[in-house]
């Protein structure tokens, strides 16, 4: 499993937290839940399911970070989020019966617990807590998507959204010697992706970043060195 592991228990899993779908107080369903899914790895790199294709079932990210991913007709790609461990995967295209909306790729190898179309809709069915979690879910990904609109439509220079996301990214990272240091395994072309400019316009953008001393990114590792002048080009 690419040197990664899962719980197939998930009552015993140590990696959820309150936001996890599998997070549920009732021993019964936490049972039945382990009984349906099939927990399985991929490697960096995989596409985890396609915009455009029919939903088989719903894909919870256990272990590892992917990226959702959308094309227009001229072959640009936008990301639209950078997900994290308790992640559902189609699961507005489950109960909507819509086709996948985005492409999902793995950034790194990473694992997941699936459980078929079938065997979900009958299990949110018979449990009301599951039901909850889904309307949970669903109205994290509207929110998501509100911010995505937000950050990109008000903002009005390649600086103002790029210092947004680095804001937001550096959020919960570590200060030591006198910088916040939090990794930030993305290339300049996938950042370009996030924020839906140029790729030469995010490596003009962090020099002159950096040039300013606000912030600096060594390999996969990004030094905010002036928290509170980022975050007011941020807010511009």
């Amino acid at each position: 499993m690419h040197g990664m592991t899962a719980a197939d228990n998930c009552a015993a899993c140590r990696m959820k937290n309150e936001s996890f779908f599998c997070r549920m107080s009732n021993p019964a369903a936490m049972r039945e839940w382990d009984r349906i899914k099939h927990v399985t790895s991929y490697p960096e790199g995989a596409m985890l399911c396609m915009e455009g294709e029919a939903a088989r079932g719903v894909h919870i990210l256990c272990q590892g970070r992917v990226k959702l991913l959308t094309t227009n007709s001229e072959g640009k790609t936008f990301i639209l989020k950078i997900a994290q461990p308790g992640q559902v995967f189609g699961l507005n295209s489950i109960v909507t019966g819509r086709p996948h909306e985005v492409t999902v790729e793995t950034m790194q190898p990473s694992v997941f617990a699936y459980v078929s179309k079938e065997d979900f809709l009958r299990f949110i069915k018979d449990n009301g807590e599951a039901c909850l979690r889904v309307v949970q879910q669903l109205g994290q990904e509207c929110h998501s998507a509100y911010e995505v609109i937000r950050s990109l439509g008000l903002a009005s220079s390649v600086s103002e959204k790029l210092a947004k996301f680095l804001v937001g990214w550096s959020a919960d990272g570590q200060e030591r010697a006198g910088a916040v240091r939090v990794k930030l395994a993305l290339t300049h072309e996938e950042l370009a992706q996030l924020i839906g400019c140029s790729r030469e316009s995010v490596t003009r953008t962090l020099s002159d970043f950096k040039r300013q001393k606000l912030v600096e990114l060594n390999g996969s590792t990004l030094l905010v060195w002036n928290k509170a002048a980022l975050e007011t080009l941020a807010a511009v």
